[in-house]
């Protein structure tokens, strides 16, 4: 398969010591999918981490979120790191991809930016309100509006809701369904948006300033995870991989290069 991205060869650099990993990881070049963007700094300090142990990390950027795991079952990349649990749900119904995760990375919680209003309640009659147009992620739009009380939803539509889900609609709001990479940068043409948090800040909304409701941290079942195929999930070096990752100084990298919008969501990351 030829992939239509940027292959980036991360230079390795110093870190910190971590335990001895199995003989069997040492020597490999691990090759990584994940999202452009803000995520390649963070993919450096994970590399340096990596390369303690033996390893190279080669990273390949997408700009595209239906791409790392096509590139993942066709065997282009060994691991990618750009999705929450409902996202490969979904494409794993679609695709059949056999594709697992093997250990948590950061959450970005979505939120609903205006620069038309300052507070949900302020929200007018008919307001129209984007949203991205992708399964899992309009979903999550939906289920924030409902949490804020902006519209309901019929019962029992768990976590991938649509437009035709809703219930009810008191303010008779607008629902536009747009890319995920484009509903951000239309902020300015709707009177609000849900937007994730990295295509927030590509459009150049400001965060926390533009934000009027965001959902809630604990318990979120979003968080994003590395994933591989289902056949390496015991392999040495997915082990090494995922501890190269869940580390003080990798977690420092996702809270500098997202300036505080985006959390580290291993168990006992810290979170400032």
């Amino acid at each position: 398969m030829k992939l239509k991205a940027a292959l980036t060869t991360v230079l390795l650099a110093s870190a910190i010591i971590m335990g001895t990993q199995p003989a069997q990881a040492a020597g490999q070049t691990i090759r990584v999918g994940i999202m452009s963007g803000e995520d390649e700094d963070v993919w450096r300090a994970v590399a340096a981490n990596a390369a303690k142990q033996g390893i190279t990390v080669k990273v390949t950027t997408f700009s595209d979120y239906t791409q790392p795991n096509e590139a993942l079952a066709q065997r282009d990349l060994d691991a990618n790191s750009f999705q929450h649990k409902p996202y490969l749900d979904a494409q794993i119904s679609a695709r059949h991809y056999d594709i697992v995760p093997v250990g948590f990375t950061y959450v970005q919680p979505i939120g609903l930016y205006s620069r038309k209003v300052k507070a949900v309640a302020e929200l007018p009659q008919n307001a129209a309100i984007g949203v991205p147009n992708d399964p899992s992620n309009e979903g999550r739009a939906l289920l924030l509006l409902q949490a804020n009380g902006i519209i309901k939803l019929r019962d029992g539509v768990g976590l991938l809701p649509t437009a035709r889900d809703i219930a009810s609609n008191p303010k008779h709001v607008q629902i536009k369904e747009l890319d995920a990479g484009i509903v951000g940068r239309a902020i300015g043409d709707l009177d609000a948006a849900v937007v994730n948090t990295d295509w927030a800040i590509k459009a150049g909304i400001k965060i926390p300033q533009e934000r009027i409701a965001q959902e809630n941290v604990t318990g979120n079942p979003y968080r994003n995870f590395i994933a591989v195929n289902a056949k390496d999930a015991q392999a040495p070096w997915v082990k090494t991989l995922v501890q190269s990752y869940q580390q003080a100084n990798v977690a420092s990298a996702i809270l500098t290069v997202y300036h505080g919008a985006t959390l580290p969501a291993w168990d006992g990351a810290p979170q400032h």
